[in-house]
């Protein structure tokens, strides 16, 4: 019990600390106002995290932590899946855009050892070995440099969206560059099964929830699990 106990007020200082990232920046964030946000003691806070800049590094980190995309078949749909879901968590989720501000933000860039940049780099390049084992990639197609391209791509439609619309258009900014650089990437056969539409996020988010509340229990769970996946089923034709 004091396990759990530890790990929800963790979970409850980053919470905290992301929305101070997020609004703030890294230098002008203090542990005190962390603090406040949280609801915890000064102390509890540094149980947990050493300094601002471990705080920072656990903002960064606990993206990483949270559900991920279902495992596909496919893995260039894993791959464009995780494109789309992160697009559309950025405008609703603290610890991914206080994420994006502490990677991007030129005052903590060095500080944190690029944030979480190298990490969707690596993550992406995973997805595209895979996906070139299952024969699903194209020829010329690297993985490390590709995975190293589309996340600076991405990168820039974050930045350019979040500053011209507030992130308002993210998901659909998203979706044009994946049917812009995916031709280049996929297979003929696997490039028309492609699931590209811009609210292709909001569907993967959808099935992720009902799977998760199917596996606590409970058949009206597992209706809504159901329902997600007929969802996801009839967004089969869009993008």
């Amino acid at each position: 019990m004091r396990q759990e106990r530890a790990l929800r007020t963790r979970r409850l200082i980053l919470e905290a600390a992301a929305s101070v990232f997020d609004e703030c920046g890294y230098e002008g964030a203090t542990i005190g106002e962390v603090v406040s946000r949280a609801g915890v003691t000064r102390g509890a806070v540094y149980f947990h995290f050493a300094s601002k800049r471990d705080l920072a590094q656990g903002v960064v980190e606990e993206q990483f932590a949270q559900d991920g995309v279902p495992e596909r078949s496919c893995k260039l749909q894993e791959f464009v899946d995780t494109g789309m879901v992160v697009a559309h968590l950025m405008p609703r989720d603290p610890l991914l855009s206080a994420g994006a501000r502490l990677s991007l933000g030129q005052d903590v860039f060095d500080d944190i050892g690029g944030g979480a940049i190298p990490g969707w780099i690596s993550r992406m390049e995973t997805l595209l070995v895979a996906a070139r084992e299952r024969g699903e990639l194209l020829p010329h197609v690297v993985p490390a440099d590709t995975a190293w391209l589309i996340t600076a791509a991405w990168t820039g439609v974050q930045i350019q969206s979040q500053k011209l619309s507030g992130r308002a258009d993210l998901e659909q900014r998203m979706s044009g560059l994946f049917q812009h650089l995916m031709p280049g990437v996929a297979v003929p056969g696997v490039l028309g099964s492609l699931r590209m539409s811009p609210d292709r996020g909001a569907q993967v988010v959808a099935e992720v929830a009902a799977v998760r509340a199917a596996e606590e229990g409970g058949e009206e769970p597992a209706e809504r699990q159901a329902e997600a996946a007929e969802a996801v089923v009839n967004g089969a034709g869009v993008g």
